[in-house]
């Protein structure tokens, strides 16, 4: 069969690696793809969001299932799109609809549901410009630091964390006024929670589902985890302290009641399924959803599942993951990621790239990159991300490190303590 696969960074890479693999594969696509993808299938210069040329795509290269990389697509309505579409009626779509889509699309939607089902997360309260008074009298319930999040989508930027209240309230106001654009229209002020952060990857088909690896991503720019934020640094998976008893709390008090409240609200969820968490003194609670796997930890959680991946997207979209074999890799990954010099703020692109065919014991999966006559060059913030596995999360990491002075690149930049944190607990 025929794939097309949405998106462009190293998370897609992965799915282009695994499922390019795959017996069931027959043609692979890449909207649009980089320099890694074009060597697992062919690159399209489509954009995620251009409905009318995806179904072009669909129709010209005879595409039997389409996964969805990131979250804007799924957002704005893709699966609901290519389902509805006559033309592309035998087409399969891996990802859940709009209104699951809210999960992420929509903060507020995501905590009603967490409050309507008993899921433990941060108290909240939803604020709009008719209602800022009311915003202002929670943040003062509060004990410091406030954290107020735009309700929609806001390029991994929407989220503020203030220590001083009347800075937290300044925010609140900018917000509602337009300092997001139409993401901050709604703000949802939550509780702090204290603890340690980590997330947890579910597969569901919409009645049944798996428990895919759990994974700690590395946000900060600069090592200790100081700095600017970005789209990830690198991941560490499994988790250490996310032993069975932590991962069966998270199974039963949340993914389940999550999937099921879904289900009660007539919105049966299917695809993957992304919950940020905070261990707080062994507890898990829910800080976030994603509607998709995340990036960078889709580069330590799928590097190490073993089973067929377009056999279970397949399952997913036809209801039976139940009856698919998830065949996990015990051992530990490890994923640092190559960044251009000043990420994430200004940045130069179009570097040449150089050893990426020195490297051994490692995978590299490409972000921003892209190959210019036969020469890999920078075309991105996040550039690289460099995988490998071991007995422990220092020789994982201490293979990364080896082959991360190796690939070389001007201005070239990583951090070399991803995952060290957890060896101090």
């Amino acid at each position: 069969m025929n794939i097309l696969i949405l998106g462009s960074g190293g998370r897609e890479h992965v799915f282009a690696d695994k499922i390019s693999k795959s017996p069931l594969c027959d043609k692979l696509f890449i909207a649009p793809g980089n320099a890694g993808t074009a060597e697992c299938g062919t690159n399209l210069a489509i954009s995620p969001v251009d409905f009318t040329a995806i179904e072009n795509a669909c129709i010209e290269h005879q595409i039997h299932l389409i996964v969805p990389g990131n979250e804007d697509p799924l957002v704005a309505g893709i699966v609901d799109f290519i389902e509805s579409n006559e033309k592309l009626s035998n087409v399969l779509i891996a990802g859940p609809n709009k209104a699951g889509a809210q999960l992420e699309g929509s903060k507020d939607f995501s905590k009603a549901l967490m409050q309507k089902n008993n899921i433990p997360t941060a108290a909240y309260c939803t604020v709009e410009k008719h209602n800022i008074d009311e915003g202002y009298a929670f943040l003062e319930s509060l004990k410091p630091p406030y954290v107020l999040k735009a309700d929609g989508l806001a390029a991994g930027k929407g989220v503020l964390i203030e220590t001083d209240l009347q800075a937290a309230k300044n925010n609140l106001a900018e917000m509602l006024n337009g300092k997001f654009g139409a993401a901050s229209s709604k703000v949802v002020i939550e509780e702090f929670l204290h603890g340690i952060e980590l997330s947890v990857f579910v597969l569901t088909d919409g009645k049944h589902h798996l428990m895919l690896p759990s994974a700690k991503d590395y946000k900060r720019i600069g090592e200790g985890d100081q700095g600017l934020n970005t789209g990830g640094m690198g991941a560490i998976s499994p988790v250490p302290f996310a032993d069975k008893l932590f991962i069966d709390k998270v199974e039963q008090r949340i993914v389940i009641p999550t999937i099921q409240g879904l289900k009660n609200d007539g919105i049966t969820y299917k695809g993957f399924l992304f919950i940020g968490l905070m261990n707080v003194d062994g507890e898990p609670k829910v800080i976030e959803y994603n509607c998709r796997m995340g990036d960078p930890e889709t580069e330590v959680v799928l590097h190490r599942v073993k089973s067929d991946l377009l056999e279970l997207m397949l399952a997913t979209c036809k209801g039976n993951i139940n009856e698919v074999n998830l065949d996990i890799d015990e051992q530990t990954a490890v994923t640092v990621f190559l960044v251009s010099g000043g990420y994430p703020e200004d940045f130069v692109k179009g570097y040449e790239i150089n050893g990426l065919e020195q490297i051994t014991d490692s995978k590299v999966y490409h972000a921003g990159t892209k190959n210019e006559d036969g020469i890999f060059q920078t075309n991105g913030g996040r550039v690289l991300a460099i995988t490998s596995t071991g007995n422990s999360i220092q020789e994982a990491l201490t293979t990364s490190m080896k082959n991360a002075e190796i690939i070389q690149f001007t201005d070239k930049y990583y951090r070399k303590d991803i995952g060290l944190d957890l060896l101090k607990l």
